[in-house]
């Protein structure tokens, strides 16, 4: 399988220059308490649509355009983020999608249908209106386009002991895997994942892009895709030093500490890299150089007093990890 070169990334930020907004790379060492970690936010919450899903979403529609495979319309499914990513498209959510991410697609001109089969329904209505499916991670074009992150981490602080990853449908892991390995070889590419939400790690356990046995739930909403895709799984197998499960007390926990003491304000799939940094799953050297993927920041401030009792109230979730 073809995997994504850092040609293609390269590219991907020439079309994209115009679209994307160039992010901060913030330090906070304070994020951690007592460490000798020197620690910095890349906050993709700061990013056009609160989110880095704009980075490959506008980079697919640019590379089809310069092929001339362009569509005067596309569908696609998204649990909010990559439907957001400011462009008019129609977008397959579930029921119960955040509200802030349903007003963000509404705002910026998508139209929502609400289904349990994201994917089923997105390729239905596709077929109907005679236009492609934009998948929001399996997609060559969508990881060069978040595979731009990597360039501009790398750009500011040249190598990073390890780079954290929240992961849903592992097109951001891909993408900064594949540049990480090119140009920072002894960077480590760790992807975090709700415990709810295991479909990175279910999927390297099985030994192949499988769906989860049970419907993904997590506070970290941005994290619930129900599987890898074979282009995600094949760079992960290529790229992805380890991957560790958290639960929904650490997530929230690290959601609260990371939004009070960097000043940013990021959505619960974003601080699943702070939970995993905290959660002593991880072995770094002293004095270790860490990134922080902050991949969104499309939450209701509200949600910060709540109880984390998952997606649904009452929904518990256990607390055990298991790292690969």
């Amino acid at each position: 399988m073809n995997l994504v070169s850092l040609n293609d990334v390269h590219d991907a930020a020439r079309r994209i220059s115009g679209v994307a907004r160039r992010t901060p790379l913030v330090p906070c060492d304070p994020i951690v308490g007592p460490s000798d970690h020197q620690v910095f936010i890349k906050a993709e919450n700061l990013q056009h649509a609160g989110s880095f899903k704009v980075r490959g979403a506008a980079n697919a529609l640019l590379a089809r355009r310069e092929r001339q495979q362009s569509s005067r319309a596309v569908v696609t499914f998204s649990a909010g983020n990559h439907g957001s990513a400011g462009i008019a498209v129609t977008v397959c959510m579930p029921p119960e999608a955040v509200q802030v991410k349903i007003d963000a697609v509404r705002r910026h001109g998508g139209d929502i249908v609400f289904t349990e089969d994201l994917i089923g329904t997105a390729e239905r209505l596709a077929a109907e209106k005679g236009c492609p499916v934009l998948h929001p991670f399996d997609d060559l074009d969508v990881i060069a386009g978040q595979g731009t992150v990597g360039l501009e981490v790398l750009q500011d602080l040249p190598h990073p002991d390890a780079v954290i990853v929240p992961v849903g449908g592992g097109g951001l892991i891909s993408g900064l895997g594949s540049v990480l390995s090119a140009l920072s070889g002894d960077t480590r590419v760790i992807g975090v994942e709700p415990v709810g939400a295991r479909a990175l790690s279910h999927a390297l356990r099985i030994g192949a892009p499988t769906p989860l046995p049970v419907r993904a739930r997590s506070i970290a909403d941005g994290l619930t895709a129900p599987s890898v895709g074979p282009i995600t799984y094949a760079h992960a197998l290529r790229y992805v030093h380890q991957v560790v499960e958290v639960g929904e007390q650490e997530i929230f926990d690290a959601w609260t500490h990371m939004v009070s003491v960097s000043g940013l304000f990021v959505e619960p799939s974003a601080a699943t890299t702070l939970a995993a940094l905290r959660s002593g799953q991880i072995e770094l050297p002293a004095g270790a150089v860490v990134v922080l993927i902050a991949s969104g920041g499309n939450a209701a401030p509200t949600a910060l007093a709540a109880r984390p009792a998952g997606v649904h109230a009452g929904t518990t979730f256990p607390q055990s990890r298991q790292t690969l």
